[in-house]
């Protein structure tokens, strides 16, 4: 075929969907829009091949990367904001804030599909009646068909009533909406639902549909936040479920709930009314035991119903979702949507992912760090205010082993009372002979080594310390251990029978669960290290191994290990964890804050849930106080200043005055000396001629006395006579 026979390529015409959806900066709206934002217009009319489901097997990981680059054809994302301060939403085309209800109209009429999520606010309920109102009246100006879609909750079937009375988990479909019963807190959310179905009958030009979906999770977490949160922080023995926790919960998982509003607007079904319900039967038992086993201390405990209220972090809405007992089956959705499901079996079967997507999107990611270095060099100190600074957990060795010994000898304690019965119930499985045994080998090795353990019990304690459930949450700051290769191979090789991801290092494998993420090389010169320790108080020495014979002989031990071959810095080393070096005594800060700074610099910000009410309070009282404080400080040294400038003035003025008058005084002396001549002469030649002629002009009294003087002193001049 020649060059003129080629035939001119088919352009392909995309047509581009403009999608309104209300709050894009909540939870549910936000990744329901981020969604789509990556979803090709009509890609769900197409099955989805196996190859496609192993390449989609995990969308969150798609839309983890807050910047996404939108692809040709997908949805044009716009919406309303429920907080005008907040940052553009970089998968958004447009966003409105604070918008009067008639540029919005004008905003709606210019999109293609409307979303409407009334399922966490319900002050949007009316926001919703009001724009399917309005959108209905100008359904004779609608240049092509536009679709209203209500996204609400199975809240409206909360109170109705089986299908069989004597059969109580045969489930309801869409098919049975017409007999859905309310909760009595979502009457607004019923008749939002009635009003919209009531404007879809003009499928042509407006097809209007409701979805009701269950209790979200998935990424960032929506109602059950409280519990991640909760298990997370590790700060309570048990996590709480209120009432017997048998109740039934229909979920979906927002993503799911994401590709079913996908669907809805790709295949513009005949059914306008469709639930949006993964496959599982879950209790809130189920799921709450689910979080506390995977990221919590293990343990629930049963509370009554009424002790949910007492709860801040649970509001009545979210109350009323976890107390819901309900059984339903998206039969529609299952057998005519293509979805390419994140959770279908449900919250339990892939706690895994969620959790993983979970820690993910809200940047919950242990931060592991093991400090090295000689005795005396700082690591303690510095650890633990790393500690503080990034709320970690401090693993000291004689920690860890006393730890490991007194649970061991609660085991194999017999037990006095239920209460403690209870607490044990569910927290291990051990058979009390194995911990018999291993105590007691234990003691034995311990009689037998001056009070030291081997190894093999040492990495075994160790291990279990760094796979405990706050280590893997938050992260640890392991402390001078390990001291050698091979105790670092050892605590951090692969266990056989895990099931966690095997990465393989240069030479072995190692567990990257426990693997710490920085190392910190802390180092000094021995003269630096024993000038220290010598300056040490003598209460802080006694007792410790900074005693002069013990402190010398760890010393020599840490440089003989650190100089052969295999050092425990050339294990990170080999697998690409490359020690942080720090030369302390270079530094020349007693309080180690510069090393503490570096290091800070080095692993960058915390990744944990910031402060709690009570540490911003704490936080913001304690800045107060600094202010008040520098604010009283900076005053007194200005009252201090304006103090010592008055006085210099004062000084100043008083010692000009002084000098004032000796120059003053010079005058007159000046003046005096000056005039003595002058006196004498008046007094020889003047003044007697002229007292004669005064006393004279007395005794006439002429009617002009100074011509009279005058004429007196001309007549009487001695010189003249």
């Amino acid at each position: 075929m020649t060059e003129e026979e080629v035939p001119a390529p088919v352009e392909k015409v995309i047509r581009i969907q403009r999608v309104f959806i209300n709050l894009l900066d909540t939870y549910s709206s936000g990744n329901i829009g981020k969604f789509l934002s990556n979803c090709v217009a009509g890609a769900s009319l197409e099955e989805i091949t196996e190859e496609e489901e192993e390449e989609d097997e995990s969308k969150s990981a798609a839309l983890e990367a807050s910047s996404v680059k939108l692809k040709e054809g997908t949805f044009q994302i716009v919406g309303t904001l429920a907080n005008p301060e907040s940052t553009q939403l970089e998968f958004a085309m447009e966003t409105y804030a604070a918008i009067s209800r008639e540029d919005l109209l004008m905003r709606l009429m210019e999109c293609d599909v409307i979303i409407y999520n009334i399922t966490e606010h319900p002050q949007q309920v009316e926001q919703a009646i009001w724009a399917v109102s309005a959108l209905n009246e100008e359904v004779s100006h609608f240049e092509k068909r536009k679709i209203f879609i209500l996204l609400s909750t199975v809240m409206t079937w909360a109170r109705s009533k089986p299908l069989d009375p004597e059969d109580n988990e045969i489930p309801f479909t869409e098919e049975d909406y017409r007999r859905r019963k309310h909760h009595p807190n979502f009457v607004d959310h019923i008749n939002a639902e009635k009003m919209v179905l009531k404007f879809g009958k003009n499928m042509k030009k407006f097809a209007t549909y409701v979805v009701v979906a269950g209790l979200q999770y998935g990424m960032e977490g929506g109602i059950l936040h409280t519990y991640f949160k909760t298990a997370w922080l590790g700060e309570v023995p048990a996590l709480s479920v209120y009432g017997d926790g048998s109740n039934i919960i229909p979920a979906i998982h927002v993503l799911d709930l994401a590709g079913v509003i996908q669907n809805v607007i790709d295949h513009v079904p005949k059914v306008h009314y469709l639930v949006a319900v993964d496959e599982s039967v879950h209790t809130l038992e189920d799921i709450v035991k689910c979080i506390s086993k995977n990221t919590g201390p293990g343990k629930i405990q049963k509370l009554p119903k009424e002790n949910a209220f007492l709860t801040k972090d649970l509001t009545q809405e979210c109350l009323d979702h976890l107390l819901v007992n309900l059984r339903m089956e998206a039969v529609f959705v299952k057998e005519n949507f293509n979805i390419r499901w994140a959770a279908q079996t449900g919250f339990v079967e892939n706690i895994n992912n969620i959790l993983k997507e979970y820690k993910q999107s809200r940047g919950l990611l242990p931060i592991k760090i093991c400090i090295l270095g000689p005795p005396a060099v700082g690591k303690s100190s510095i650890a633990a205010e790393l500690c503080r600074y990034y709320k970690l957990h401090h693993i000291q060795l004689k920690d860890v082993i006393a730890e490991a010994i007194t649970k061991l000898e609660a085991i194999v304690a017999p037990k006095e009372g239920g209460e403690e019965e209870d607490e044990g119930e569910e927290e291990e499985e051990e058979n009390v002979e194995d911990a018999q045994e291993l105590l007691e080998g234990i003691k034995e090795n311990m009689e037998q080594n001056a009070g030291r353990l081997d190894d093999q019990y040492i990495i075994r304690f160790m291990k279990e310390k760094l796979k405990s459930m706050p280590c893997r949450n938050q992260g640890y700051i392991l402390d001078g251990y390990p001291k050698t290769y091979d105790q670092a191979k050892d605590l951090f090789s692969q266990d056989d029978d895990e099931e966690e991801e095997e990465i393989r290092g240069k030479m072995f494998p190692f567990d990257k669960l426990i693997i710490p993420e920085f190392v910190c090389a802390l180092d000094a010169s021995d003269e630096f290290l024993k000038e220290r320790v010598m300056n040490l108080p003598e209460t802080f020495v006694v007792g410790t191994h900074y005693t002069q014979d013990r402190f010398l002989r760890s010393l020599s031990n840490f440089r003989d290990i650190n100089t052969d071959d295999e050092t425990v810095f050339n294990y990170f080393d080999e697998l690409e964890i490359h020690p942080i070096p720090i030369d302390v005594g270079k530094l020349e800060d007693v309080q180690n804050r510069l090393a503490i700074k570096q290091l800070i610099r080095e692993i960058g910000e915390p990744r944990n849930y910031g402060l709690t009410d009570e540490e911003k309070a704490e936080e913001e009282r304690r800045a107060a106080e600094e202010r008040l404080a520098k604010e009283a400080a900076e005053e007194a040294e200005r009252e201090h200043n304006e103090a010592v400038e008055q006085a210099e003035k004062m000084a100043r003025w008083e010692e000009w005055n002084k000098r004032l008058e000796e120059v003053k005084r010079e005058e007159r002396e000046l003046l005096e000396a000056q005039s003595v001549p002058l006196r004498n002469y008046l007094m020889t030649y003047v003044m007697p001629t002229l007292m004669q002629g005064l006393n004279e002009c007395c005794k006439v009294r002429p009617e002009d006395p100074v011509d009279f003087l005058a004429e007196y002193l001309f007549k009487n001049n001695p010189e003249m006579q």
